[in-house]
């Protein structure tokens, strides 16, 4: 079968299968099963493909057409420009997430101390690491197997946080912050059985599962931060869409000021941010 053939076959199997936009993961597989960049492709179209390749191709699309993410099958993925390691104990980088990045960018400053809370594969305090100059960055996650990950990003991308394993602040109970990040587990426990196989079936349940109402992270993290806030420092949430006015009425409640909120790529509430002054 040559190039060409294969890469509809893969379209169609991966069509059948319910995978979203099948034809860029078709290509995204086979891209990886024959070293191939799209210039090569166009110059083989219609050459035989090798066997080797085939094969591979074809346990990739089995792969995939169990609805395993693609992230996942191929190890990696990127993220603000920088290749990030994913794997099942990790939550792949998704482009609302960059809307926090760029916002704690806006805010934060040379020298500062930074703490991400629930920072699974690294990203976002890698990212932010990697875009400052002498950021003191801090990752704490309660599970040690993403921490592994975080570890193995950062040393991708040259960056030297201090990872830490626990139970949000417990690492760092004696520690204060110039800026708190987190992109919490925010889903409600009854909507995680309704969201995407790819999601509901491979990622961790544990950094997806927000509990009742999808608040509870939320209301942990708000009660402590000010604790761990130097004067005038900011904190910053990924939120999820309908979550705005409960997390501000958090934070105000708490004695946060400057509160606002900022929009993703696709209009949806997605970033707030607060500060906190003593």
């Amino acid at each position: 079968m040559n190039y060409q053939s294969l890469l509809t076959e893969g379209t169609k199997r991966l069509e059948q299968a319910g995978v979203p936009d099948p034809q860029v993961d078709a290509w995204e597989l086979m891209s990886f099963a024959f070293s191939l960049n799209r210039k090569d492709y166009l110059m083989k179209l219609k050459c035989e493909a090798e066997d080797e390749g085939t094969a591979a191709y074809d346990r990739l699309l089995s792969r995939r057409e169990t609805r395993k993410p693609l992230q996942q099958i191929l190890g990696h993925t990127g993220f603000m420009g920088l290749d990030f390691i994913v794997n099942e104990h990790v939550l792949s980088p998704r482009q609302d997430t960059e809307c926090l990045v760029e916002q704690a960018h806006k805010q934060l400053n040379q020298g500062e101390r930074l703490l991400d809370l629930c920072t699974g594969s690294g990203c976002i305090l890698i990212c932010l690491m990697h875009m400052g100059q002498e950021i003191e960055g801090f990752g704490v996650d309660i599970s040690d197997d993403a921490l592994k990950v975080a570890a193995a990003n950062a040393k991708k991308n040259f960056v030297h946080p201090r990872l830490l394993q626990g139970d949000l602040f417990r690492p760092v109970w004696d520690m204060g912050f110039d800026m708190i990040v987190s992109n919490p587990p925010y889903i409600p426990s009854r909507v995680i059985s309704s969201l995407m196989p790819e999601v509901r079936d491979f990622e961790p349940l544990r950094a997806l599962d927000g509990s009742d109402d999808g608040l509870l992270f939320y209301r942990r993290i708000v009660k402590d931060a000010p604790r761990h806030l130097n004067d005038g420092g900011r904190l910053l949430f990924e939120i999820g869409i309908g979550q705005k006015e409960a997390v501000e009425s958090l934070l105000f409640d708490a004695g946060f000021c400057d509160i606002r909120s900022y929009k993703d790529y696709s209009h949806n509430d997605r970033v707030i941010s607060a500060r906190y002054l003593r």
